[in-house]
């Protein structure tokens, strides 16, 4: 009787244990499980389902083969045709760059000497449904209804993994086709070369937005090559290898052993053997990568805990936080080298080199979110800026593969440094940091000439004049607050007063920043507030008077004085809400999208306009819109982003604005309080310190602060400092159905 009880205990011990084992393994996995990477997919987002890991050098994604502006990540929710899987994409962006080296498997030999000038001509597509579809963080699968192969695709940091499964008996076939572009990409020069039975090798160069993208790279396949067909420019080529403008091949693979194939893939921007360098060793252990980058994924998504009963909230969240940190990537090899914009192949030492730092978009949330979640990584995205510097003197304004392709306005690599230097970030040269910034504002390309002799850039000798003034004085504040902090005094004292530019612009009688003539007198008229032209005579970049008009992150009590007083600037803020959502004009921007009123939240420049009720004496107004907008611009289906997610800014304006907080002065190391949405959020710090932000009665209808306590301290501002933050402790709210307007007063 008492062995029966003793094994009777013993199994209830283990069984107990077991429920506790698969209750942490359930625990471990949460996070991943509430991400949906086809948020976005859609409508104007421009996302991609596809497979990476945190930052990864690889972005292995399905591409439609459609060239068109919602296409510009390879893939629309709409579609229902692959052209194949390339290794190389943007995430979220209005660019139509990269979708380079496309791997599609067939099951029968396909004509590749033809030329296709559209999808339709490709000879290698596939139909396939979104029910036979499937996207996970570092995973993602679709079944291919036309051949009848189901394709799965994973990747590691610098290497993909292709897995296919073809029909039983059917023939095994492989197409890499290096010609293969959309939208603004050409191929210019590629090759393939068979190494051997197992591997093949090439390269291809090409021009676009970015003019000079080199990528090389080398492939692994599970099982010999049986057969191989070579094409260079439309015609057959005999022997191993076939070099062109467009180059491509099919490879044939024996179908006896297995009904699967196993491909892996590694690139590099110096050399092939740098490419093999690259490419994990080892077996075709697909499923254990495919472990392991959920694994990472799930250690990099557990950053910030979110509680709340509602469970499109946690999706939201999490799929943000997800895009916040697929971009930038990963570009220098493995060696530490990588290749600048003019051939010189270079050695990242003690960092990593990154590309894609689409920085007009990012520096405003984005960048500053990675302070919080990644403060190793901000340090190595400042030093690829400063080994940009070294090559063109000029600090990066967009930089895709080395390229810089001065796309988008003013010198946003600025505030990034300033934001990390401030916030006590390490790992890069300060004095070559200042000097670089320094040296950037003062030299005389893009504006800065104008800027510098008029104190403003006048409409009538430049484009877009007063989003780009507007962001030249916010740069020139960023700089003096660095100087200050190094000791610089007559620096600082020169771009604080030249970061005042923006007042030769306001026109008090409208409210507007208005072009200026270079007579510093007249202003551009007629004058539509509502009014847009896309990129061409226009003053403003990518949206209209209504959405330009309130850049002055560095000094917003100075703007609101401008306007006269609180009450008048508060009116003209509050009519930017409820005025129409008319746009005049005929080549109206396509990036004017998430209309609230004129608020246009599906592009940047609008991102921290409702915190600026803040510094105006009406805060309940900030936790109002903050509010309206978590709610209608963000959705759990693919139309979830209400404009381009732009490389996480979108996805850092909701992680922010949902737990309270936003840095609407990106470089000022302060938050701004909105209105939290979770009933508790807690930021994972290091040093094993956590900030834990609590709501207490939160709900659709209590969004309204009725008070605050800072570690059960009275806290009555509408700020908190990134050093308090980091100190770790409690924000409490007490949360109610109508605004406290006293609370957040005494600032």
């Amino acid at each position: 009787m008492k062995n029966i009880i003793f094994l009777f205990l013993f199994v209830i011990l283990i069984t107990g244990c077991k429920i506790k084992i698969d209750k942490n393994h359930g625990q471990e996995a949460i996070f991943i499980e509430h991400v949906n990477p086809f948020i976005g997919t859609g409508g104007h987002g421009h996302t991609y389902p596809g497979a990476t890991v945190p930052f990864g050098m690889l972005q292995l994604s399905p591409d439609n083969g459609v060239s068109s502006w919602d296409w510009c990540s390879g893939y629309h929710y709409s579609d229902s045709i692959v052209a194949g899987f390339s290794h190389l994409h943007l995430s979220g962006t209005g660019i139509g760059d990269l979708s380079d080296l496309l791997f599609m498997p067939v099951n029968k030999k396909v004509d590749l000497t033809a030329k296709a000038t559209s999808r339709d001509l490709l000879p290698y597509t596939s139909s396939y449904s979104h029910a036979n579809e499937k996207a996970k963080p570092g995973y993602y699968q679709v079944y291919l209804e036309t051949p009848r192969i189901n394709v799965e695709l994973t990747s590691s940091q610098r290497t993909a993994f292709h897995k296919y499964t073809f029909a039983k008996n059917d023939r095994q076939s492989v197409v890499i086709d290096l010609g293969f572009a959309i939208n603004w990409d050409k191929a210019l020069k590629t090759a393939i070369t068979i190494e051997d039975r197992y591997t093949i090798s090439g390269s291809r160069f090409s021009t676009g937005w970015a003019k000079n993208q080199k990528v090389f790279f080398v492939a692994k396949f599970s099982k010999p090559i049986s057969e191989q067909l070579l094409t260079a420019d439309g015609k057959v080529v005999e022997g191993s290898t076939a070099e062109g403008e467009h180059s491509a091949a099919q490879l044939f693979f024996n179908s006896n052993n297995s009904n699967e194939l196993l491909v892996k893939v590694a690139l590099s921007s110096v050399s092939v053997a740098n490419a093999k360098d690259n490419l994990d060793t080892g077996k075709f252990n697909f499923e254990g990568v495919k472990s392991e980058a959920a694994t990472t994924w799930n250690t990099t998504l557990n950053k910030i805990e979110v509680e709340t009963p509602v469970d499109s909230l946690k999706t939201i969240f999490y799929t943000a936080m997800y895009h916040a940190q697929i971009a930038p990537v990963t570009y220098s090899d493995k060696n530490g080298q990588f290749r600048k914009e003019n051939d010189s192949i270079v050695r990242a030492t003690n960092y990593t080199a990154y590309s894609t730092l689409s920085l007009w978009d990012t520096f405003r949330a984005e960048n500053p979110l990675l302070t919080l979640l990644a403060p190793d990584r901000v340090s190595d995205i400042v030093n690829t800026m400063l080994a940009y510097f070294d090559t063109k003197k000029i600090l990066p304004v967009w930089t895709l593969y080395a390229n810089e392709t001065n796309t988008m306005t003013g010198y946003h690599s600025i505030p990034v440094i300033v934001d990390a230097y401030q916030k006590g970030i390490k790992g890069f040269d300060a004095e070559k940091a200042y000097s670089a910034m320094k040296t950037t504002m003062m030299q005389d390309e893009r504006g800065l000439n104008l800027y510098k002799k008029y104190g403003y850039i006048p409409y009538d000798l430049l484009d877009e004049s007063v989003t780009i003034t507007l962001e030249y004085a916010y740069d020139d504040w960023c700089v003096a607050q660095m100087a200050k902090a190094l000791g610089k005094e007559d620096d600082y004292t020169f771009f604080l007063n030249r970061s005042k530019a923006y007042h030769y612009l306001f026109d008090p009688a409208t409210g507007f920043m208005r072009g200026k003539s270079q007579d510093k007198k007249s202003w551009n008229v007629p004058f539509d507030a509502k009014h847009s032209n896309h990129r061409e005579h226009t003053d403003y970049t990518e949206g209209n008077a209504w959405q330009h008009s309130w850049f002055v992150p560095q000094n917003v009590e100075g703007f609101i004085s401008l306007h006269g007083s609180n009450s008048i600037f508060t009116n003209r803020l509050e009519q930017l809400f409820t005025e129409s959502s008319e746009i005049t004009g005929t080549n109206v921007s396509s990036d004017i999208s998430g209309l609230v009123g004129q608020y246009a939240h599906g592009n940047e420049p609008s991102h921290h306009i409702a915190y600026l009720f803040n510094h105006a004496a009406k805060p309940w107004r900030t936790q109002y819109w903050v509010r309206h907008i978590l709610n209608t611009q963000y959705n759990t289906t693919p139309n979830g982003l209400s404009g381009n997610e732009d490389c996480g800014q979108m996805s850092a304006w909701y992680i922010f604005s949902s737990m309270g907080l936003y840095p609407m002065n990106p470089a000022s190391g302060e938050y701004e309080i909105g209105s939290p949405i979770f009933e508790k959020a807690t930021i994972h710090l290091q040093d094993k310190k956590s900030f834990v932000i609590e709501a207490e009665n939160v709900s659709d209808k209590n969004f309204y602060i009725q008070s605050a306590t800072l570690n059960g301290i009275a806290f009555n501002k509408t700020a908190i400092s990134h050093q308090q933050i980091m100190q770790g402790g409690i924000l409490h709210f007490v949360m109610g159905p109508e605004p406290n307007k006293n609370w957040g007063l005494t600032n």
